[in-house]
């Protein structure tokens, strides 16, 4: 995916959270982010892992690998994780993990959740993650604010207008398409650019088996769920 942005020609990299919690190599994910993202937030799954807060509501898996997790990750690497904010408003585009009402747990995933959150952002652009689906929602002239899901390479000029954004997610996506997401954002034209770029499933799979973390983990990976 990286390299993939290198390509693209992107001189800033946003990361939106949950860095960790799903996957069998955590220090390596939080070395990447340290390397390469000039912003970065904290995710419900990094809280948890650091004890921020409770991982008690979690699902079963997601509750076992953060446990996990947390016993496995470096000192350097917690306090890292523990020093993050989940939201970010210093920039052209708001940046929240969940939504501007609640940055830590809000799913955005329909028009009305859309509306009331780009409402309440400072910025005319908002971007989110959290529910590891690609999105665009933005104000239609006489519909209110109207969008859905992205595919690969889509592209929306969202220049005029109040807009929220979701890139997807990177190491487990779940709209159906297991490819790693991002989304590129020229902040001079405002096109937004939907990606999509194949990784090594089967070997991420295998190194959650070998971990010893839930089967499920692994097996969704294949079906973008």
């Amino acid at each position: 995916m990286l390299e993939d942005v290198s390509s693209a020609g992107c001189t800033s990299v946003w990361c939106l959270g949950d860095i960790v919690g799903y996957g069998a190599d955590p220090e390596s994910c939080v070395a990447l982010v340290r390397a390469h993202a000039d912003v970065c937030l904290a995710g419900n799954h990094d809280l948890g892992v650091v004890g921020s807060i409770s991982v008690s509501g979690f699902s079963d898996p997601a509750r076992l690998a953060a446990e996990w997790t947390a016993t496995v990750l470096s000192e350097p690497a917690t306090q890292f994780l523990r020093d993050l904010s989940p939201l970010n408003v210093e920039h052209a585009a708001a940046l929240y993990h969940g939504s501007p009402r609640d940055p830590v747990w809000e799913y955005i995933l329909a028009p009305e959740q859309a509306r009331m959150a780009v409402e309440q952002s400072p910025r005319r652009v908002t971007i989110v993650g959290h529910s590891h689906v690609a999105l665009a929602f933005g104000e239609a002239t006489d519909a209110g604010v109207v969008g859905g899901p992205r595919g690969d390479g889509e592209r929306l000029l969202v220049a005029t207008g109040r807009w929220l954004l979701n890139p997807g997610s990177v190491g487990q996506p779940r709209d159906g398409d297991p490819r790693a997401a991002w989304l590129e954002l020229d902040s001079e034209s405002w096109a937004a650019t939907f990606h999509r770029v194949a990784y090594d499933i089967p070997r991420a799979a295998a190194a959650i088996r070998d971990a010893g973390l839930p089967e499920t983990l692994a097996e969704r990976l294949r079906h973008g769920q």
